[in-house]
């Protein structure tokens, strides 16, 4: 080869190079287009939390694409924003090419939420741009009802995979209710994604972090987390640990499905804390492994059970405030009687009760109940009895009611039990039954020319003693 058959040759190379890459649609270091299908129908302007849902649905969008990375290709689609009853009423406001996160925030704050909600056909609408342009795209619908052009989005999307089309599908419900959710979820789990379920701003926001951290960049989730409580499902945040260490892995919520988070092949400590009904404690499952080859599942259930604790004085309701230890001596759980039967909701296990009486005096005001069992769907009563007597102290000075301290200790230990003052009134103290050793000082006296007194009272369950001296 002579050398300009050469040059022809190595140029020929090297323009067959750039244009393959430039038809390359994505440099792995940029991130995939995320595009927002966003809800500007009329059902929009309906309030919530004192604003209306377009307002929050702006602000927390806002709030969500400033986390995005500053090459992030964010396009946008609205529905229903300019006539009342088309159901092809559907715009692209920002192509997926836009990086600017000012003009999504400047586009959805513009919008005039008007018309219908045609899901089905906006997601066409959206795919064909895929389509035509061979790009890959994390879709995400935001929703604030269900179809209302006689579509059907989960067979829209299903369509579209079983053509080929590169994407993931995320949908949020923004204040839907239980029974608008099936066809969502459908499409949601056609499109390899997940239903996001927001009851309000911070719902909403919530949805927007998992959306954002689960995009079609993202390797499929490969383990499964399904949270149950006395044998339904309910919602779950799960945090993911490095097995032994406090090293975050990834996190997920279950919004009352299986959630799927994507967890390289290794061993893993998650955190499952129940977000409805319950106040009960999170569950941590230890040495959870994961596979790249198959999906794996973790199955946690807060099937928990109850303790009604009562506290009583004398045989009557008293307030009193509680903690609940666990095996380890962990409190988790605490509360106030209020004088009434108190609930505390747990997981199924074994505990000790602290409790600490209020307002009475004396050696006797706490009390730990130990090796207490919460079994699951069941409720455990547990009841405690304090005893208390009456002292009521009052003190005179020339035969006149005087102003005194009061310190009452207890005779056998010498700890000093209750200290008040007489205010020139009797001084009514709730004492455990014993031996007390009381001393009365002087007020306004600082030094050893006070006036005092001193006397010993036995204070009996249910009974009074009254005491009035003359401090000298």
């Amino acid at each position: 080869m002579n050398i300009m058959k050469r040059f022809i040759y190595f140029v020929g190379v090297i323009l067959f190079t750039i244009s393959a890459m430039g038809q390359t649609k994505q440099n792995p270091e940029v991130p995939a287009p995320i595009i927002f299908i966003y809800d500007a129908s009329g059902s929009m302007w309906g309030q919530m939390e004192g604003k209306t849902k377009q307002e929050i649905a702006a602000s927390v969008l806002a709030t969500s694409i400033d986390n995005f990375a500053e090459n992030q290709q964010i396009g946008l689609v609205a529905y229903g924003h300019r006539k009342k009853g088309d159901c092809t009423d559907v715009e692209t406001l920002l192509p997926l090419t836009n990086t600017s996160k000012s003009d999504v925030t400047t586009a959805v704050k513009n919008i005039k939420p008007l018309g219908k909600t045609p899901l089905a056909f906006s997601a066409e609408k959206v795919i064909d741009q895929l389509r035509k342009s061979k790009e890959r795209a994390t879709i995400v619908l935001i929703t604030d009802g269900i179809e209302s052009c006689d579509g059907n989005i989960c067979d829209v999307v299903t369509a579209a995979k079983k053509e080929g089309i590169d994407f993931k599908l995320h949908i949020v419900g923004f204040g839907l209710k239980k029974g608008e959710t099936a066809q969502l979820k459908c499409a949601a789990k056609a499109g390899d994604g997940n239903y996001y379920d927001a009851a309000d701003a911070s719902g909403l926001g919530d949805a927007m972090t998992l959306v954002a951290s689960e995009t079609v960049d993202k390797p499929m989730g490969n383990h499964g987390i399904y949270a149950t409580m006395n044998g339904k499902p309910i919602d779950a945040h799960v945090t993911v640990y490095k097995a032994g260490t406090e090293n975050r892995a990834g996190h997920s919520r279950t919004y009352r499905d299986t959630s799927y988070v994507y967890l390289p092949q290794e061993t893993y400590d998650l955190v499952v804390r129940p977000l409805e009904n319950s106040k009960v404690a999170p569950i941590t499952l230890k040495g959870v492994k994961t596979s790249n080859d198959e999906r794996t599942y973790s199955i946690v259930s807060f099937d928990g059970g109850k303790f009604a604790i009562t506290t009583t004085n004398n045989g009557k309701g008293w307030d009193s405030t509680l903690k609940i230890k666990d095996a380890n001596g962990k409190v988790v759980n605490g509360a106030r009687t209020y004088g009434k039967t108190k609930e505390i909701e747990l997981n199924a296990g074994t505990y000790s009760i602290y409790i600490q009486a209020l307002v009475m005096k004396g050696m006797h005001t706490t009390t730990t109940i130990k090796d207490q069992v919460v079994i699951g769907n069941q409720t455990t009563n547990v009841s405690y009895n304090f005893e208390t007597g009456t002292a009521i102290i009052g003190s005179t000075l020339n035969g006149e009611p005087a102003d005194a301290g009061i310190k009452i200790k207890d005779a056998a230990t010498g700890e000093q039990v209750y200290g008040g003052r007489t205010y020139k009134k009797d001084r009514e103290v709730l004492l455990n039954p014993g031996k007390y050793n009381v001393t009365l000082v002087e007020v306004g006296v600082y030094n050893s020319s006070a006036k005092s007194a001193q006397f010993s009272m036995e204070i009996k369950a249910g009974e009074t003693v009254k005491v009035t001296k003359e401090i000298k």
